[in-house]
């Protein structure tokens, strides 16, 4: 469970990442290319959460 947990964390932490480089960048491309990176981790993140919840509930 920890490790899920470690996981969680990194994803958490890739995305906003990904969301301050998305505001720092210059080119529109880029900007939209690291803005929907930090959305797919979010959502990768959200699933990995839904996956320790349901391996909780089961302890």
């Amino acid at each position: 469970m920890e490790d899920m947990q470690a996981e969680l964390a990194k994803l958490r932490e890739q995305s906003a990442e990904f969301t301050k480089i998305a505001g720092k960048a210059t080119d529109e491309a880029k900007r939209e290319l690291f803005a929907r990176l930090a959305e797919h981790f979010l959502v990768l993140a959200a699933e990995v959460e839904s996956a320790i919840s349901k391996v909780g509930s089961k302890e």
